[in-house]
């Protein structure tokens, strides 16, 4: 530990920490702009110069490391002249077009000017102009701010891991540019903008919409993927503008991915706002209410209870499912799921679907063995926390499927399934690489899961963590990288096959064949309607998608930023997604909406309100006691020992930018999927 004074103040702090990092744990604020404790250190804006005593002159605090009885004084004289200097070279070429930039009001530069600019300029040359780069359909460019600070630079080349940022050209005719004039193909692109600490880089799909004073803040969670970010919902009437990243250190630190950040747009288009029951022309028509239960229940009062069944999607919330779980089962119905994709964990045995060690273990990871999972698309910013401990070194990193570029290095160890059966019995030798770890992990994915033989897949990789002591001493390094918001939660509420009940194949299959004759899809649309045969269908969800065009009678949800709604992610973290603005129309809460079906059928459920709800979903499972926390799972027997089949996988995920109903439905996304899918971005392999 190193022993110095910082205004006046005595600090202790551990060796190499620097100036800027002693005074941040000492409560002194120190200005910035290429400074930022994610990325690495540049040192060229010269803001955060500080006068420290024997030194000939004032030192750069994000660059100079303690020591012992260093003596720093931020607020003297001397640094405050320094940083004035500082201040009026940038804004020598700065353009003064803060009441046009949509950075104003929340910028670094502007707020920094109030405290260190001078009342004039002394600079009577013309102003430098700089030509706006093309970075795609996300990020927009006015480049004449430009301050030159590269945090875009290093967080691309850094934290995203494609190297396509960069500065050309020396002095004056400095520039930052994507060095092939293209869009940035990476997943976490919209972090270069919450990152720029001026109005070069802006959100193009909010660009000129909204002030931040005219926005009411909502604290949320994402549910685009599994993950679970922290992130602030912005709004203005019923029109969610924008959502940023919160802060979650456990979760996605400061980070989101480009479709959780952009694709809110698409809950203003396509929604369901009025009941709809089909008509005997064969088309959905606008009902009441009244006439909508009414329709369900004049179907149900001849259908017995195993000829229903229920469906859940992905961006269900908990009490949503809870609810619908209770109904089916007083209509005596066990044909209930919540795994669209039919992946083959089993819901009695929670380690068997979580992510044991938690996203933020990997980190502590010093072997990798990915199996079946493309994490750059199914959880971006999960990707960059593997990204980062490969930076760190000492890290072995395996794959087991296609060869994907996921921005870091790693071996191509097969890319068919059975080799999975090789490690288990250890006659691989990633085997070894593994037993030889301290803190090995396994991660796999739905790829895996919803194969034919998932079971069997799921047993060998048991199998694997057993033998190669991925559990032991507190750590539990068998994680499942689920794709679905909603999937955990379902999982932890039993909305699963209870006895003698059909799971998602089998209800297909049942439907197909007219064994079962009652369908009820909360928000389920990615499932093959066709299946559906002549089943009566109920739909309830917030957008007119697969599910709904298939539905007989059509119940109008909310979405996730419309109600409040826990969700728990792919680590068992329990969150709570908060209302933001009120659902369109005569669209109603979820669980507010099958509350109010059982009342019809005579099968009145038992709570009145959200809290009764909750309530009861404590008792049924104790994990929802506790907000925003991990449960840890018992590690029980799980899987069924079977053969794998020798061939590859069939990802699911093939256009990012499109995996649900609201992103189906965002215009910034189809933008994306014309520039980066349907433009022919590669996806070609980076492995050693």
């Amino acid at each position: 530990m190193t022993k110095l004074t910082i205004d006046g103040q005595q600090v202790e702090v551990p060796a190499n920490t620097t100036i800027i990092q002693a005074a941040e744990l000492a409560g002194v604020e120190i200005p910035r702009f290429c400074y930022h404790e994610r990325l690495s250190i540049a040192g060229n804006c010269r803001m955060c110069l500080v006068e420290v005593e024997k030194s000939p002159k004032p030192v750069a605090s994000c660059a100079m490391p303690v020591a012992e009885g260093m003596v720093v004084h931020t607020r003297s004289d001397k640094a405050n002249k320094a940083r004035n200097g500082v201040m009026e070279f940038l804004l020598i070429n700065h353009p003064l077009d803060c009441p046009i930039c949509d950075q104003g009001g929340e910028c670094d530069l502007q707020d920094q000017a109030m405290a260190y600019g001078s009342d004039r300029g002394r600079y009577e040359e013309n102003k430098r102009a700089v030509k706006d780069k093309n970075m795609g359909p996300l990020v927009s460019t006015i480049m004449t701010r430009c301050i030159h600070c590269t945090r875009c630079v290093r967080f691309a080349t850094e934290v995203a891991g494609v190297q396509e940022l960069g500065a050309t050209g020396r002095g004056e005719d400095m520039e930052i540019t994507t060095y092939l004039e293209k869009a940035l193909t990476s997943e976490l692109s919209g972090n270069v903008v919450d990152l720029c600490p001026v109005g070069a880089l802006t959100s193009k799909p909010y660009a000129f919409s909204a002030r931040p004073w005219e926005l009411r803040k909502t604290e949320s969670i994402d549910v685009m993927d599994a993950l679970g970010s922290a992130v602030r919902i912005d709004a203005r009437g019923r029109e969610v503008m924008r959502v940023l990243p919160r802060l979650n250190e456990t979760v996605n630190e400061e980070w989101l991915s480009d479709k959780a950040r952009h694709a809110c747009d698409g809950l203003q288009y396509q929604r369901l706002d009025k009941p709809y029951v089909r008509g005997a022309n064969g088309k959905l028509k606008e009902a009441t209410w009244a006439e909508a239960f009414a329709a369900i229940g004049a179907k149900l009062k001849n259908v017995a209870g195993p000829k229903v069944a229920a469906l859940s999607g992905d961006l269900v919330d908990a009490e949503s499912m809870f609810a619908l779980k209770q109904l089916m089962t007083s209509l005596g119905s066990a044909n209930i799921d919540c795994r669209q994709d039919g992946a083959a964990v089993n819901p009695a045995v929670r380690a068997s679907y979580l992510f044991n060690s938690g996203i933020a273990g990997i980190e502590e990871a010093d072997a990798i063995l990915i199996v079946g999972s493309d994490p750059r698309r199914e959880a971006p910013v999960l990707n960059a926390r593997i990204r980062k401990r490969y930076l760190r070194g000492n890290v072995q990193i395996g794959v087991i499927g296609d060869a994907l570029d996921l921005t870091y290095k790693y071996q191509h160890l097969a890319n068919r399934a059975d080799a999975l059966s090789k490690i288990a019995d250890g006659s691989h030798a990633f085997a070894q690489t593994l037993k030889n770890a301290k803190k090995p992990m396994i991660i796999l994915g739905m790829a895996v899961l919803s194969r034919a033989d998932g079971a069997a897949i799921l047993a060998a990789a048991r199998q694997v963590a057993d033998t190669c002591g991925l559990v032991k001493d507190g750590w539990n390094g068998f994680n499942v990288l689920h794709t679905a918001a909603g999937r955990v939660g379902g999982l932890d509420v039993g909305f699963a096959p209870g006895a003698g009940g059909k799971d998602t194949r089998g209800i297909l299959d049942s439907a197909a064949k007219g064994e079962i004759e009652v369908v009820y899809l909360l928000g389920a649309d990615e499932i093959d309607t066709a299946k559906l045969g002549k089943a009566f269908v109920i739909y309830q969800g917030h957008h007119g998608d697969r599910g709904a065009h298939r539905a007989d009678v059509v119940l109008p949800g909310a979405a996730y930023t419309e109600k409040s709604g826990t969700y728990v992610n792919t680590e068992g973290r329990v969150q709570r997604a908060e209302r933001a603005v009120f659902p369109p129309g005569d669209a109603r809460e979820d669980w507010a909406i099958v509350r109010a079906l059982s009342d019809v059928l005579g099968k009145k459920l038992p709570f009145d309100s959200l809290d009764q709800l909750r309530a009861a979903m404590r008792v049924a499972n104790p994990i929802f006691a506790a907000l925003d926390s991990v449960t840890k799972a018992m590690w029980s027997p799980f899987g069924t020992a079977g053969s794998i089949a020798a061939t590859g996988f069939d990802y699911p995920i093939k256009n990012y930018y499109m995996t649900d109903s609201i992103s189906r439905a965002s215009r910034t996304m189809a933008q994306c999927t014309e520039e980066f899918v349907m433009g022919g971005k590669a996806r070609t392999g980076t492995h050693g």
